[in-house]
Order: C-alpha cells, then structure tokens, then sequence
C-alpha cells in the first residue's frame, strides 16, 4: 500500500477516546478553548468500552462555536 494511502487512512480514523480524545480535550480546555465531537463536548463523553474511538474537533472558544452551528444547521 503507498505511504498517501496509508496517510489518508490514518487521518479518516477516528481517536482513540481515552488516550488520546480525553488528555486533549482537557488541554485545550484548560487553554481557553474547547473540544468537540460533533454530538457533544468531549469531556461529557461517557465510554462503554475500553477502546471506543470517537472523532473529534478541538480549537478556540469562538471556532468551535461556528462548528457546532455547523451541525446545529444540519
């Protein structure tokens, strides 16, 4: 499989939710900013199983308030 293959998959999966999706929500939050995964702040997740992945968005205050007008739109 050629390496852009392999790049585009890796950016298409979704994070792992507690090693990598809580750890970063925290950070940004504790910057000012916000995480979001589309449904609802990261850090309101409630996770089922050990490696449940999720999607997140992660960035300012006011970019992840555009975001979520986005889906609110939909």
């Amino acid at each position: 499989m050629c390496l852009r293959n392999l790049r585009s998959l890796f950016l298409k999966l979704p994070l792992s939710v507690l090693y990598e999706v809580f750890p970063m929500s925290f950070l940004m939050e504790q910057a000012g900013g916000q995480a979001f995964t589309g449904k609802q702040l990261a850090l309101d997740l409630v996770r089922t199983k050990i490696h449940e992945r999720s999607p997140i968005f992660l960035g300012s205050y006011d970019d992840i308030q555009e975001i979520k007008a986005l889906y609110v739109a939909e």
